[in-house]
């Protein structure tokens, strides 16, 4: 995967176009969770996918994944049945989007989801989009050995986390993969926007990794509190390579700059600062540096 977002953009925003249309499928089906757990995607040893999803026709289970390795959208049905969308080159993201609505419709029954993309530059509907139509197989592939080697990191530093969890979620809407730390205490959401008025409710430490946008054109990793204190801004963190950038308003650690021995010693270190400013009970902060360590 090219660190530069603008080097591989037309392919990245393809797939992050295809992404929502599952992401819409779990939030339309999936029975509701705190902060939206339930519509997130999973990034599984093939791609990434919906967590299964209740039929409409009361047939089962279905789940809805796009496999990164055979490059299809896979339609699975919990009886077996299954059905698969190519992803090739020059196919629009209209097209895919109309195949997999009808092959989830084929088999588990009727759904409809909204067709507005969520939280990106463009606004085709999903299902009349002929714009985003590349899809680079080779850059694919990069991106999710990249993507892959960041879950490790960001599920090797939430691991020894004592409190409430978020697993690894992969957000389809800012096309991120993220885990969220809890430390019990509600917040006041800053806004009465859908998404603020339900991810934005409880104290959290977020720690995610993106493979670049048009706000921030490198792949990276980042962290950040919320809600964070005045002054939280000013911190250096370890590695040295990392640091804090106004515009997302989140500390960063280029991808580029780091190993995976950088990566998790940047998780470290936002997490344990924004534990100590945000003031979040000892045994919770001990607990992310191993304090007890897990049962043997």
């Amino acid at each position: 995967m090219p660190v530069d977002y603008a080097d591989w953009q037309p392919t990245c925003d393809t797939l992050h176009a295809h992404s929502q249309v599952l992401g819409k499928l779990a939030a339309k089906l999936a029975p509701p969770e705190p902060q939206l757990q339930h519509a997130a995607l999973r990034l599984t040893a093939r791609g990434m996918e919906t967590l299964p999803l209740p039929a409409p026709d009361g047939s089962g289970a279905f789940v809805v994944a796009l496999d990164l390795h055979r490059h299809e959208a896979a339609v699975e049905h919990s009886d077996g049945r299954e059905r698969r969308v190519p992803l090739t080159p020059d196919r629009a993201v209209a097209g895919v989007t109309r195949d997999v609505l009808a092959a989830v419709r084929e088999l588990a029954g009727a759904v409809e989801i909204s067709m507005t993309p969520q939280e990106v530059p463009w606004s085709a509907p999903l299902d009349e989009d002929t714009e985003r139509a590349t899809y680079d197989a080779a850059a694919v592939g990069a991106y999710f050995d990249h993507a892959t080697r960041a879950a490790l990191v960001l599920a090797a530093a939430r691991a020894p986390y004592r409190g409430r969890s978020t697993p690894l979620n992969m957000w389809w809407g800012s096309f991120d993969l993220a885990v969220s730390l809890f430390s019990g205490r509600t917040a006041e959401p800053p806004s009465d926007d859908f998404i603020w008025r339900n991810a934005g409710d409880a104290q959290q430490i977020e720690l995610g990794w993106w493979p670049g946008d048009t706000r921030y054109g490198r792949a990276a990793f980042y962290g950040y509190a919320y809600p964070s204190p005045a002054g939280f801004a000013g911190q250096r963190l370890s590695p040295d390579a990392a640091r804090w950038n106004e515009t997302l308003g989140e500390y960063v650690l280029d991808s580029d700059d780091a190993t995976p021995a950088d990566a998790l010693a940047f998780c470290r270190s936002v997490t344990a600062y924004a534990c100590t400013v945000c003031a979040w009970d000892p045994p919770l902060a001990a607990s992310l540096e191993g304090s007890p360590p897990p049962v043997a």
